[in-house]
């Protein structure tokens, strides 16, 4: 099935997959970067402009917003430009943001400019997900995952170069945000080089060799990595607004304990991409689903209700939920190889809506259970944190239980992947 285009993008170590390796490590890593030095600059920002919590909250809603948005369109801005173009759009946008933002001395003028960097970050994550799919037609389990641990690496050290470089003096001035953000958005250009040497396959694809989306949506398996990856992704996602908060308020934890664990959820995190990646290829890539996420699943609810002396387990929970992302990638590569910029862009724009719902409903749960046994005592904190936080293993265990259900489906018709 579809041969013909896995032959024609049939890797080798060549002169144009090293470039195509190029643009998609460097990709992730700008990514990493885009998403993850708002932190240290959101105080100062708030500083600056006066903003009350509610005007943050409002600003870094732009990022779901501006997500969204590049969702609608990436995927039809693919097949008019391809997706070369569509990348160095993408890199260039970020890229010119950051000259936007270091310009920016009015919150309008700021907010204008920080939702155009969110719809080239998303336009970046669409892109690098069609790349990728286009590209890893071998292996495709091993260097989806070794693609994300770009990101994760990137995410990592973002928060620390971005604190860094706000404090550096230029020609005595301060970089300050402004500053930092100018620099940092500007390593987009790193990746538009190699993406502008090469060529990427399956751009010369014409539309009557596409499938198109209202068919793809009468695809049952379509609708399972839908719910799959919706519930993966929030019990990956949750952990990282979640954890720090449990442990301190559950467990009487200091605050440096608590940054630890969740520091060492990340390692193992990052650790399970470098390595799984093999694994998922060898048993294949629903199999890796059910058992990885029911692992994180089970881990979270030993260390929820097995106590203090199980906290370990919300560790090592980042093992079995790290692969999900680039695993159901990778499966979307192999079973639409064809209609992957179409079926990502749409799995992916479900999955956006699917994680505001459930992180809403974390807190939703937290708070009902709270209500229940009681708000201003400990045991009502303590049972609200304890089904707040089960719903992110709960979530886990669903990605597994949908995985099953897309395994009987596959597997009934020969399609396993």
């Amino acid at each position: 099935m579809n041969t013909d285009l896995q032959t024609k993008a049939k890797p080798k170590f060549s002169k144009d997959y090293t470039l195509h390796l190029a643009t998609i490590f460097l990709g992730f890593i700008i990514f990493g970067i885009s998403e993850n030095i708002k932190g240290p600059a959101i105080p100062r920002i708030q500083f600056d402009f006066h903003l009350d919590e509610m005007q943050i909250g409002t600003l870094l809603s732009l990022n779901a917003l501006g997500y969204l948005i590049a969702c609608s369109f990436t995927a039809l801005l693919t097949r008019k430009i391809g997706i070369k173009w569509v990348s160095m759009a993408a890199f260039g946008s970020m890229a010119i943001s950051g000259v936007f933002i270091f310009l920016s001395h009015s919150y309008p003028m700021f907010t204008a400019s920080y939702f155009f960097m969110y719809i080239g970050n998303g336009m970046l994550e669409i892109g690098l997900a069609i790349l990728a799919a286009r590209i890893f037609v071998r292996n495709t389990g091993t260097m989806m995952n070794l693609s994300h641990f770009f990101y994760g690496i990137s995410s990592t050290v973002a928060p620390m170069i971005a604190s860094g470089l706000m404090t550096v003096t230029v020609f005595n001035h301060t970089l300050d945000w402004r500053g930092m953000y100018l620099a940092m958005l500007m390593l987009s250009i790193l990746p538009m080089i190699p993406a502008l040497m090469s060529k990427f396959p399956g751009d010369d694809l014409s539309e009557t060799e596409r499938t198109p989306l209202k068919l793809l949506v009468k695809d049952p398996a379509l609708w399972l990595v839908v719910m799959i990856l919706s519930f993966g992704v929030v019990s990956e996602m949750a952990v990282g607004g979640w954890l720090v908060n449990f442990l301190e308020k559950s467990y009487k934890w200091e605050p440096t304990a608590a940054a630890g664990m969740l520091s060492a959820f990340f390692l193992c995190f990052s650790a399970a991409r470098l390595l799984l990646g093999p694994i998922t290829d060898r048993i294949g890539f629903t199999l890796s689903i059910i058992i990885l996420s029911a692992l994180t699943g089970v881990c979270t609810f030993v260390a929820i209700f097995g106590g203090e002396s199980y906290a370990f387990l919300f560790a090592a929970a980042g093992i079995g939920i790290a692969p999900i992302y680039p695993t159901v990638m990778a499966l979307i590569a192999k079973r639409y190889p064809r209609e992957s910029d179409t079926a990502i862009t749409f799995i992916v724009t479900m999955m956006g809506i699917g994680s505001v719902i459930g992180n809403y409903a974390i807190g939703a749960i937290t708070n009902g259970f709270k209500q229940m046994y009681g708000s201003g005592t400990e045991l009502g904190l303590l049972r609200g944190l304890q089904a707040g936080y089960g719903f992110i293993g709960l979530c886990a265990i669903l990605c597994s239980l949908f995985g099953i259900i897309l395994y009987r489906y596959l597997k009934v018709r020969k399609q396993l992947v």
